[in-house]
């Protein structure tokens, strides 16, 4: 028998037990160090918003602040949703490995070990991505500092964040602590998104493979109508792998929706925060740019959480609208075989599955928002928008 998260999950269980989310392995070490990220991430939230006591509030500080401080918000969102929804991760595992477990023909392990590769690739491009951008930055960061001990001068420079935070000490002083804290909150944030995000791929991916799977079974139980005469056994092989096939498909299609269902208050706070954060990162941007500064410090921050932000919206679409081709191909197929050479009574169970392609398949959040390419642009389009009216108003 064959162990799924230990084959195809790989990847994910490493990252996921970085930051202490893998389900199977809830020791008492995993939660402290769940309670000590999180702790990192919301006091990194609470010392931007602290800004607002000791600071005149105008629109350019609020934009200042919350483009940075609602960003780390999707952070904390993310790390908390998929911690109470460990169990529910686990059991669509379990579902999972239940169906691979009944897979016997070679051809269909390969189609799953294609689409476990896919999964793969995903998790190393996004993790590669996210290391190489958290270095770029912490590097820009510290360039400067860098620079002055390569070529000293002797005016004294003073040392600048990304972002404003108010700690209530002297930030001179501490800044080694303050540079230090920020920016684990953002390494820590950034790993429990690629994490958990790669994750969530990782099990669609599958599920697109048992649609694949499901396409394949319905080929080859016509192909034996084609080829074989038409028997007491052919008709009982014949309608078994019919039956197979339809009931991949359905699985298939349940566990999609499961895992969508579960994490639905989470994707609906990530749509509403992510495109607010992007619409004032977007303003924060052009306001840098239009008054013709030219410190690379203060406009690469907010250019590093545009580039995540959109590609994170690019991952979170792409991957549902997959998901339904995939689901759209089983139909594709059950149109191109030769279904109306098979007798009468295998031409009516396809007709029922063909019935089921009248009512579309999608992965959406409470009914307002389909997962798909077309959403991404609507997404995007909405917060230029939003960034237009904002920055309209200066």
């Amino acid at each position: 028998m064959m162990c799924i998260t230990a084959r195809h999950f790989n990847l994910n269980r490493i990252l996921l037990l970085t930051i202490g989310l893998w389900p199977y392995q809830q020791s008492k070490f995993s939660r402290l160090r769940f309670i000590f990220f999180l702790g990192i991430l919301t006091t990194a939230i609470l010392f931007q918003v602290t800004t607002f006591f000791n600071s005149k509030c105008t629109a350019d500080l609020v934009v200042k602040i919350l483009s940075s401080a609602l960003f780390f918000t999707t952070f904390v969102i993310k790390y908390i949703f998929f911690a109470i929804n460990a169990e529910t991760v686990k059991d669509l595992l379990t579902q999972l490995q239940h169906i691979c477990d009944q897979l016997k023909d070679e051809c269909e392990n390969a189609i799953l070990e294609r689409y476990s590769y896919n999964a793969k690739r995903y998790t190393i491009v996004l993790t590669t991505l996210s290391i190489c951008t958290i270095s770029a930055l912490i590097v820009a960061q510290l360039c400067p500092n860098i620079i002055n001990a390569i070529l000293p001068i002797n005016v004294s420079q003073s040392h600048h964040l990304p972002i404003m935070t108010e700690y209530f000490v002297d930030q001179e002083k501490y800044f080694s602590l303050i540079f230090l804290h920020l920016n684990a909150a953002f390494c820590i944030g950034i790993a429990a998104m690629v994490s958990t995000g790669t994750m969530l791929i990782a099990y669609l991916e599958h599920t697109c493979g048992l649609f694949k799977i499901s396409s394949y079974r319905i080929k080859r139980a016509m192909r034996a109508i084609v080829l074989q005469n038409i028997n007491t056994k052919n008709d009982t092989l014949m309608l078994e792998e019919i039956r197979c096939a339809v009931d991949i498909h359905r699985q298939a299609m349940k566990l999609s929706k499961t895992l969508v269902s579960k994490f639905e208050a989470m994707l609906f706070c990530l749509i509403a925060i992510g495109v607010i954060s992007l619409s004032l990162n977007l303003f924060q941007i052009f306001q840098i740019a239009s008054n013709g500064d030219n410190n690379i410090d203060e406009i690469l921050f907010p250019s590093v959480l545009v580039f995540i932000s959109v590609l994170y919206m690019f991952c979170a679409n792409y991957v549902p609208q997959n998901v339904t081709d995939h689901n759209n191909q089983v139909f594709v197929t059950v149109y191109n075989v030769q279904w109306y050479i098979a007798p009468l009574y295998v031409q009516k169970l396809m007709l029922f599955l063909l019935q089921r392609n009248t009512r579309e398949f999608t992965l959406g959040v409470g009914g307002l928002f389909v997962g798909s390419l077309e959403s991404f642009a609507m997404l995007v389009k909405a917060s230029v928008s939003y960034f237009t009216v904002i920055y309209s108003t200066q």
